[in-house]
Formats: structure tokens, C-alpha cells, sequence
């Protein structure tokens, strides 16, 4: 098996931080606090189910962060 990189830690904040922002405004903010990648997608959106560390999953509706949670 090959070693590979450490990975930097996750921000330690809980998820729901970002619940009932604008997704432009959490996206910038989650990015500033150290999340690699964050995603934004539409509510019945078909993911798989890979855990990504330092990865941020958002629902938006209208606009607006209904859900977050990590990986």
C-alpha cells in the first residue's frame, strides 16, 4: 500500500453554522475557515455517498442553505 499525504484537519465547527445563509456567503465563508471543496446542491440531488474529508455539502433553496453536513 502506498502512503499518501497528510490530509489538513477539518474545521471543528458544526455543520448547521452555515444553515440560512445566501450559498454565495457560506460557500466564501466555509472556504476562508479551511473547507477544501463545498458543494452546493438542489434539494433530491443524486450524490454518492463518498466521504471526503474537508469537503462541505450545502442544500440550497432559493438561494438560501437548507441543510449542510460534511464529506
Amino acid at each position: 500500500m502506498e502512503a499518501t499525504a497528510d490530509l489538513p484537519p477539518e474545521p471543528d465547527e458544526p455543520p448547521g453554522t452555515y444553515v440560512g445563509l445566501g450559498a454565495e456567503e457560506a460557500a466564501g465563508r466555509a472556504r476562508a475557515r479551511g473547507w477544501t471543496t463545498v458543494r452546493a446542491l438542489a434539494p433530491g440531488t443524486v450524490i454518492t455517498l463518498e466521504y471526503v474529508v474537508g469537503r462541505l455539502n450545502f442544500e440550497v433553496v432559493d438561494g438560501t442553505v437548507r441543510r449542510c453536513w460534511k464529506g
